[in-house]
């Protein structure tokens, strides 16, 4: 039987959403072990004078918690 938790997390990219959401789950990857999933909650345009300036997203990260003493955080 395995645990997971999850943690919100939101990322920016000045490319695309596709990007925010590869960075966003890129820099999960460095802070928790087993991550399993990734949901996209909310995705929204940062606007300067009218333009998209950024994309982000609101990621619900799924991650398996360890066996003991390490909580994979």
């Amino acid at each position: 039987m395995s645990v997971a938790r999850v943690t919100e997390i939101s990322a920016t990219s000045t490319q695309s959403f596709e990007d925010a959401v590869k960075q966003g789950i890129a820099r999960a990857n460095q802070t928790l072990r087993h991550v399993s999933s990734a949901w996209i909650k909310e995705q929204q345009v940062n606007l300067d004078d009218g333009k998209v300036v950024s994309y982000q997203v609101n990621l619900v990260i799924t991650f398996v918690l360890e066996d003991g003493a390490g909580a994979g955080s």
